[in-house]
């Protein structure tokens, strides 16, 4: 099994290169992208079967010794993940078959778009997998390098604008997690995470306690987390439609996963959980509150992006093995479900013309197919039972109740509150766009007055064809969203046996066993 690890980042940098060399030939770039990502998503399965099964599974690249070499990492966590992104890199990449296929190159230019898509894939797979800091920082800036490219497709004045921003704060983010590396090796002498787990207890409090925190703020920028989360809202929505699926559904959720390997496996001995708290209902509270303000269906989204990360963080402060199973069981969820809905209101987009809900209306009649591609994932991330949203945060509070602090109370109350009013922005969105119809647009338009002045990112458009695929695409995310319910019975019992596991750092001595050094 071991031999499949170094596949997961190898196939796609060789699909990169591929479809690079042959930019003239469209239809071998999107086999060869294809391909390359279906590839992975059987390797991730095959993977995370034995590792939950049997234990997990580290690799020496190169043959070199543990603490000196590059070590890949794969247990239960790092598998499920591989296995979800890949999937919905793969459905993505499908949606944007169809509209490069409708729209030619202006949109997603295919020969720039699928090289620098299967490089994004590489440093997600490659950022989950990493056994070391090191690693981990090659993984954020190889998927950075590519989603510059991705975000300015198109090379607008707005994606321009939008995408210099983005910029800028990655790179800020980088700095900090490199500079946290060089203080970490300067104070443990290893960059190894079994090891720096190992030695980083013996630092006195204060210096664990600034090492502990330099990555949460440089993890903190990249996940999105209040208040360094400002820059997200107006970043993601002026991208194409795919880049903005996938960079909402993954690119905050490598740095939950890096924030989750940090405090349960790097600092456990280094609490800061009342921090988290505190940040995690800022975030869940101020992102929602930001959502029900606007009037731009992406905008809304990029809003409840922000706002339900504080979910995962809340699930992380709890630090007991029932609250980070359900976190990442949400991740999972949260994954696939704000995935789809950017692809819902992509086909929007296409269909109306425009994506401001003061703009769009009588859809419903128009395209009922669409109501429902954008109704089922709203009241999934909306919390609606039996869908996995509610599993997710029934499992949070749980967890939260189980420990019964006030705080814990509190924060409960802001989940279910944030919970409700996300719920509010995204059925207020399908109201509008779906079921009104021109003549009441006056009369609703004057009692959303207060929504006049809200932050647009689109301006009236002319309606596109919606090719059939890109309808095919979405609707598999949707069956997907729904799978998270029909069998979150076996996916919970994983993300559990995940909670216990990472509350139980592997040593050092075990990964050399493990990686046959």
């Amino acid at each position: 099994m071991s031999a499949l690890v170094p596949l997961l980042v190898a196939l796609p940098l060789l699909g990169a290169a591929v479809t690079l060399v042959f930019g003239r030939s469209p239809r071998l770039q999107v086999a060869v992208s294809a391909g390359t990502l279906g590839a992975v998503s059987v390797i991730a399965t095959v993977l995370l079967v034995a590792v939950d099964q049997g234990s997990p599974i580290a690799v020496s690249v190169g043959g070199w010794p543990t603490p000196f070499g590059i070590v890949l990492y794969v247990d239960r966590f790092a598998a499920l993940l591989v296995l979800v992104s890949s999937i919905v890199l793969l459905a993505v990449l499908l949606f944007s078959i169809g509209q490069g296929a409708a729209d030619g190159v202006e949109e997603t230019p295919i020969s720039i778009f699928n090289p620098s898509y299967l490089i994004l894939a590489a440093g997600i797979f490659d950022a989950f997998i990493a056994g070391d800091l090191f690693n981990l920082y090659v993984g954020f800036e190889i998927l950075l390098v590519a989603s510059y490219v991705l975000i300015t497709l198109g090379s607008t004045e707005s994606r321009i604008r939008t995408g210099a921003v983005y910029i800028v704060v990655s790179l800020v983010s980088s700095i900090l997690f490199l500079a946290a590396i060089a203080m970490i090796y300067g104070a443990v002498g290893t960059v190894n995470m079994a090891q720096v787990a190992e030695r980083v207890a013996q630092l006195p409090q204060e210096t664990q306690l600034v090492l502990h925190l330099m990555l949460l703020v440089a993890f903190g920028i990249k996940a999105a987390i209040f208040p360094v989360s400002f820059w997200l809202p107006d970043s993601y929505p002026t991208a194409p439609a795919p880049v903005t699926a996938v960079f909402a559904g993954l690119l905050t959720k490598v740095g939950v996963y890096a924030l989750i390997r940090t405090e349960t496996q790097l600092f456990a001995e280094n609490s800061i959980d009342t921090l988290l708290l505190v940040v995690a209902l800022a975030t869940m509270i101020i992102g929602v509150l930001g959502a029900v303000a606007q009037a731009e269906l992406k905008r809304i989204l990029s809003f409840t992006l922000v706002s339900h990360v504080g979910y995962m963080i809340f699930g992380l402060a709890i630090v007991t093995p029932d609250a980070i199973g359900a976190t990442v069981y949400y991740i999972v969820h949260h994954i696939v479900v704000q995935t789809t809905l950017f692809l819902a209101v992509g086909l929007i987009e296409r269909k109306a013309g425009s994506t401001s809900i003061l703009r769009v209306s009588g859809l419903m009649k128009a395209a009922p197919l669409l109501a429902v591609l954008y109704f089922v994932p709203a009241v999934n991330l909306g919390g609606l039972p039996p869908f996995s949203g509610f599993i997710g945060k029934v499992g949070l509070f749980e967890a939260a109740a189980a420990v019964g602090t006030p705080l814990m109370i509190v924060i409960i109350f802001g989940g279910i509150l944030t919970s409700l009013l996300t719920l509010y922005a995204l059925m207020r969105a399908w109201n509008l766009a779906f079921w009104r119809e021109d003549d009441d647009a006056a009369e609703i338009d004057g009692r959303l007055a207060y929504l006049g002045n809200a932050a647009a990112a689109d301006e009236q458009g002319s309606t596109r064809r919606i090719p059939a695929i890109m309808n095919v695409a979405t609707g598999g995310m949707v069956a997907v969203t729904l799978a998270l319910t029909v069998f979150a019975g076996p996916l919970y019992a994983v993300c559990e046996r995940i909670g216990v596991n990472l509350l139980k750092p592997v040593s050092l001595v075990q990964l050399d066993e493990e990686a046959g050094g």
